[in-house]
Parts: C-alpha cells; structure tokens; sequence
C-alpha cells in the first residue's frame, strides 16, 4: 500500500518559518520526482516546488529566495522550508509523488497572520 504522508503545518506570524515533512513509501520515493503543491482558498491548487532524484529543484517565483525544498533518501522524506512567511503562503500543503500515476498526500494547513 503506497503512502504518502505530510506534517509541520500550523499557525505562524508573517516574517516567521516553518518546516513541513512528507514521508513516503519507499517503493515509490527513491525513484521519482517530489514535489510540493499548495492550495488556497477558492483557488486551484498550485506548484510551490519540485526536486528530482539527483536533487535538481524548481520554484514557483512567489516562493524564490524564501523556501527551500530538500530531500533524504535515506529516510523517504522530503522536506519544505519555508521562510519569511507571508500572509499570501496561506493554504494547504500538499506533497506529491510523481511516478507513473501522482500520488498525493492528505494536506497538511499552513496559516499565516499578518
């Protein structure tokens, strides 16, 4: 059973971080492509960033400069910190697997007050 798992969402001040997890099953992690996507309220959900097998990231412009996505092999875990937070970045987070089919995690709400 393929599982994909986010954590480290919550409630933070604009200006502050946080660092989400996501946590999936080895069959399909080590071999593919992650990826962070991210939806607003009313909104359609949105790419923040994606990092390859060998670590090649891409980010939205809106997230440039402030997150960083990351990867551990070692643990099926990949990794979005995210900085200078801004009211804007509200939503829910979601991870994603992109193998031959995209699997997709729960969501995991990040809320940030101006």
């Amino acid at each position: 059973q393929v599982q994909v798992v986010e954590s480290g969402g919550g409630l933070v001040q604009a200006g502050g971080s946080l660092r989400l997890s996501c946590v999936a099953s080895r069959s399909i992690f080590s071999t593919n492509t992650m990826g962070w996507y991210r939806q607003a309220p009313g909104k359609q959900r949105e790419l923040v960033a994606t990092i390859t097998t060998i670590g090649r990231t891409n980010y939205a412009d809106s997230v440039k400069g402030r997150f960083t996505i990351s990867r551990d092999n070692a643990k099926n875990t990949v990794y979005l910190q995210m900085n200078s937070l801004k009211p804007e970045d509200t939503g829910v987070y979601y991870c994603s697997v992109h193998a031959r089919v995209d699997y997709w995690g729960q969501g995991t709400q990040v809320t940030v007050s101006s």
